[in-house]
Order: C-alpha cells, then structure tokens, then sequence
C-alpha cells in the first residue's frame, strides 16, 4: 500500500508540473529573461505549489501525531542559515538558470526520452555524488 501511495503522489506531481509546462526547459528559461521574452507563468504554478503546501502541513500536523506509514515525521532540525545552505542554493539556482530544469521538472520530462532530459539527469546524478564525494573528504579532513 505505502508504495501505491508514493507511485500516485508521483504521478500526480508529474502531471502537474507537466500541466504547468514546467517540463519545457523553454518555458523555465523565457521566466528568468526578464529583460527579453519574459514569462510570469512560473511564479503561478510556485505559488500554487506553496499555497497547497501550507494548506497541507497545517492540514496533516493539526490532526495527525505520526504518518499514516510511518512511526513518525522527518522534519529538518537544522534552521541555520549557513554556508554550504546558500553556496548549494547558489549552485541549484544558476543551474536551473542555464539548463531551464530543475529535478522536479526533469525527472517527468524523462518520459519524453529528450536527449538533453537525459544528459541533464546524469549531470545531476554526478553532482549529486561529486558533493558528497566532497561532503565526505571535508568530514573527513575535519577530523
């Protein structure tokens, strides 16, 4: 069952960013043009995104004590603001800036079997094992 459930907030997820267009890497691109082919869209399906969000959370942790598949939440405990926070924030947003993907729009798009979805999801893939690569030395180092 709890694999049922996570294959439909999938799928759901997929459709709306599909819906949204936010699956066209043009799309993405034409929002941070601002100075040329400017396209607002984005800010409506984030908005959306964060409303249902709030509306959500306030749902689940005003009636709910643990997850319905779960023994309880999994909650950041760590609200500091630091460097690495920003410098991955940094990194994530020129990224999505250059490429017009972000995860959440790639990974449905890869169903379209677009060779830059492809190439974009290995790039994304290697950046994610290089930081840990580097995540792990530095603790290492550290220590």
């Amino acid at each position: 069952m709890k694999h049922l459930v996570t294959y439909l907030i999938g799928l759901i997820f997929g459709l709306g960013i599909s819906i949204g267009g936010m699956a066209n890497p043009a799309k993405v691109v034409n929002f941070f043009d601002v100075a040329g082919t400017w396209d607002p869209s984005l800010i409506f399906v984030m908005g959306g995104a964060l409303v249902t969000t709030f509306i959500g959370y306030r749902f689940v942790f005003g009636r709910w004590t643990a997850p319905a598949f779960g023994e309880t939440f999994s909650l950041p405990t760590n609200r500091k603001l630091d460097k690495r926070l920003i410098g991955g924030a940094a990194v994530f947003g020129v990224g999505w800036g250059i490429a017009g993907f972000c995860p959440g729009g790639a990974l449905p798009a890869l169903g379209t079997g677009s060779f830059d979805v492809i190439i974009f999801c290995i790039a994304l893939i290697a950046g994610i094992l290089a930081a840990k690569f580097l995540s792990t030395k530095s603790a290492k180092s550290a220590a």
